[in-house]
C-alpha cells in the first residue's frame, strides 16, 4: 500500500513536469487543467504523507514539532486508553446492563442441560481433581489431618453441634425413616425367630411344668411380641414410636444445654477417637479418600460422576425452566460483578495502563503501523486524488472568472 500510494506520487510528480515544460513551451491551453491537477494531487499526496508519517516517525528524520506522536505519547495514550475503558464499559451500570441483556443463567442452562456437555463438564472437573490430589503431597496433607483437625475435634465440644444437627433432623422428620427400617427389621426379626423364644420359655420354666403348657405359653408370648411389632411396623402414631420421639428431642436438647450429657459426649469422643482402630483409619485417611477420588475420577462409569452428571443435567435443566432461579442467579451474577466493577475498576485498568507502559516505543509504533496502516495508506490515496480534483476544480472556477 505504501508502494502504491508512493506511486500516485511519482506519477502526479511526472505528469506534473511533463505538462509545465508542455505549457511554457507553448502548449495547448487545456495543459493548464493537466498541470493544475497534477500540481494539487502532489501537494494533497505530499500533505497527507506528512500526516500519516508524522503519527508513527520524524518525517525526513527532522526534529519537527508534534510529530512521532505515537512513540513519544505512548504512556498518555495507554493512559487514556485506560481511562476510556474503564469510564466507557466498566461502569457499573453498563456492567449490570449487559449481564441483564445476556441472560447468562438462561444460556448456561440451557448447555449444560444437554448430555453431551455435562458429560464435558464432569470429564474437566474429574481431570481438575486428579490435577489436585495428584499434586498433593501425602505427608502434608496427613500432618494437616493429624496435627490440625483432630486437635481441632478434641479442643471443641461435639455436643452442641451434634444435638443442633440432631435437632434440625427432628424438625425436618427425616428420622421416620431410620424409626421404620429399624421397626421393618424388628418385626422381621420376630418373625423369623419362633424357635428362639419357644427355647428361652423351655430354658426359664420349672422342671414340673409339663412341656405342653410350655409350648403353649411360648406360642403366646411369641404372638404377642409379634403383634406388637406389627403394630409398631405400622402404625405411624403408636406409642412407642412417639416415645423414641420424646427421648430422641430430649436427647438433643440435652446434648446442647446438659452439662451431664455433654460431659458424658465428649467421654465417648475422645474413646473413639483414642480406638486403636480409629487412630489406624485416621493415619490412613488421606490416601483411601486419595484411592477412592482417583478411582471415581478415571472411570466415566462411577457413581461419582453418574451423580455429576446428573446434577449437572437437573440444574440444566432447572435453569431453563425456573424463572425465578434465573432472576436469582442474574441478580447474583449481576450484584457480584458490580462489586467486582465498583472496587476493582482501577485495578482492571491499570493493566492496559502498565502493559502499554512495558512496551516498546517504536516497536509499539510499528505494531500499530502494520495493523492500521493499509487504511492510513489509503488517506495518502485519497489525498492525491482529493487533491487532483480539488485543483481542477480551483483552477477551472479561477479561469472561467478571470480567464480572457
Amino acid at each position: 500500500m505504501k508502494l502504491f500510494a508512493t506511486g500516485l506520487l511519482l506519477i502526479a510528480t511526472v505528469v506534473f513536469l511533463l505538462s509545465r515544460w508542455w505549457e511554457v513551451n507553448d502548449g495547448p491551453a487545456w495543459i493548464g487543467y493537466v498541470r493544475a491537477t497534477a500540481e494539487a494531487g502532489m501537494v494533497g499526496a505530499l500533505a497527507d504523507w506528512f500526516a500519516v508519517t508524522a503519527l508513527f516517525r520524524r518525517p525526513l528524520g527532522l526534529p519537527i514539532p508534534h510529530t512521532a506522536i505515537i512513540p513519544t505519547k505512548k504512556d498518555m495514550i495507554g493512559d487514556s486508553l485506560g481511562d476510556f475503558v474503564g469510564e466507557n464499559f466498566l461502569s457499573e451500570d453498563v456492567v449490570r446492563d449487559k449481564i441483564a441483556r445476556v441472560e447468562v443463567s438462561s444460556r448456561v442452562g440451557a448447555w449444560i442441560g444437554q448430555e453431551a456437555n455435562a458429560d464435558r463438564i464432569t470429564a474437566e472437573l474429574a481431570t481438575a481433581a486428579r490435577g489436585v490430589v495428584t499434586v498433593l503431597r501425602d505427608e502434608d496433607v496427613q500432618e494437616v489431618i493429624e496435627q490440625i483437625l483432630v486437635p481441632k475435634l478434641m479442643e471443641r465440644p461435639i455436643g452442641p453441634p451434634l444435638g443442633t444437627v440432631l435437632q434440625g433432623v427432628l424438625a425436618d422428620g427425616s428420622h421416620r425413616r431410620l424409626v421404620d427400617l429399624v421397626c421393618d427389621r424388628a418385626y422381621d426379626w420376630v418373625t423369623a425367630n419362633h424357635d428362639m423364644v419357644l427355647r428361652i420359655v423351655h430354658e426359664r420354666a420349672p422342671a414340673w411344668s409339663p412341656r405342653f403348657v410350655d409350648d403353649l405359653i411360648a406360642d403366646r408370648v411369641f404372638l404377642e411380641v409379634q403383634n406388637f411389632a406389627w403394630a409398631v411396623k405400622t402404625d405411624p402414631e403408636h406409642p412407642l414410636r412417639q416415645a423414641v420421639d420424646t427421648f430422641l428431642v430430649e436427647f438433643a436438647s440435652d446434648l446442647q444445654s446438659d452439662p451431664d450429657t455433654i460431659e458424658r459426649a465428649e467421654r465417648i469422643k475422645h474413646q473413639i477417637i483414642g480406638h486403636p482402630d480409629v487412630q489406624k483409619f485416621i493415619g490412613q485417611a488421606w490416601g483411601t479418600v486419595k484411592t477412592m477420588i482417583l478411582d471415581a475420577a478415571a472411570d466415566p462409569s462411577s457413581a461419582l460422576r453418574a451423580r455429576v452428571r446428573s446434577g449437572l443435567v437437573a440444574l440444566g435443566t432447572r435453569l431453563s425452566t425456573d424463572p425465578d432461579l434465573r432472576g436469582k442467579v442474574d441478580g447474583w451474577l449481576a450484584q457480584a460483578a458490580g462489586y467486582v466493577v465498583r472496587h476493582y475498576r482501577a485495578e482492571i485498568t491499570t493493566l492496559i495502563t502498565d502493559t502499554v507502559e512495558r512496551w516498546d516505543a517504536q516497536e509499539t509504533s510499528r505494531k500499530i503501523e502494520l495493523q492500521v496502516g493499509r487504511d492510513l495508506q489509503f488517506i495518502r490515496i485519497n489525498g492525491t486524488v482529493v487533491g487532483a480534483l480539488a485543483g481542477l476544480v480551483i483552477y477551472t472556477v479561477g479561469q472561467l472568472a478571470f480567464g480572457s
